[in-house]
């Protein structure tokens, strides 16, 4: 059965789910009752199942006694959906030039500076020193529109959460995390993550390709810690959970 695009939870009473669920972990030796809606006997040996289980890229599932698209991933061993959708030339386009910078590493190290850095930051005018991941996705917005000829529709600002406002006031299509975390077929590559870390800060970076509820992403200002003041441009792999705020997508 494929997955129904939302989070199976605690009150879900659509009889085909329930009974592909109920069924999938009779089938596993779970002591679960053949029949009935999704209550809190259910939740636990869910909860058991991904204690006990890996998602299908080896990672730990969260025990959080919910189906979401990585534990019904695993429970009914179906690989993950690939990209569904090209992005279009603009963001195509950008996405090339974010991979072509990674590599890229501050000048001295943890400084928010050297060369490639402070031209990122000198995009949207701000001085060099300051965190730059959302430099970074203006810069190379502003490289693919070059390219492309299309003006750049992304907020000329170092600020992530003020580029998501603007978005916002200006109409560009945005997908909210708590709707792309139920149903990540509503995530496209060349979109731009977005993640609130609070105080009006955050961290932004370019979703390059989706993999079933895997996000393969380019960032700046970051590394292998997945953090927000890092020290260079990296390729890393997020998973969809890991994005609180939501996506854009300029076209």
């Amino acid at each position: 059965m494929d997955y129904p695009r939302r989070i199976i939870k605690i009150g879900e009473a659509d009889r085909t789910v329930m009974a592909a669920v109920r069924g999938r972990l009779r089938a596993l030796q779970f002591d679960v009752r053949a029949y009935g809606a999704y209550d809190t006997d259910l939740a636990a040996h869910v909860k058991l199942f991904q204690i006990r289980n890996v998602d299908l890229f080896g990672r730990n599932l969260v025990p959080d006694g919910q189906i979401g698209p990585l534990t019904w991933g695993t429970l009914f061993d179906v690989a993950p959906e690939t990209s569904r959708k090209a992005a279009n030339g603009l963001t195509k386009a950008a996405i090339a030039v974010a991979q072509s910078q990674v590599g890229v590493r501050e000048h001295p190290r943890n400084s928010n500076r050297g060369p490639d850095v402070e031209r990122y930051l000198q995009s949207v005018r701000c001085p060099p020193g300051n965190a730059w991941c959302a430099a970074f996705v203006y810069w190379c917005l502003e490289q693919a529109s070059e390219q492309v000829g299309t003006p750049n529709p992304c907020a000329k600002s170092a600020g992530v959460m003020k580029q998501w406002e603007r978005a916002g006031e200006n109409r560009i299509r945005r997908v909210n995390a708590k709707a792309a975390k139920a149903d990540p077929k509503l995530i496209a590559p060349g979109m731009i993550f977005v993640i609130e870390s609070g105080g009006g800060l955050g961290h932004t970076g370019f979703v390059a390709s989706v993999r079933g509820a895997m996000l393969d992403t380019i960032e700046g200002n970051t590394d292998a810690s997945k953090t927000r003041e890092g020290g260079g441009v990296y390729a890393l792999v997020r998973k969809v959970g890991e994005i609180n705020k939501g996506y854009i997508l300029y076209e």
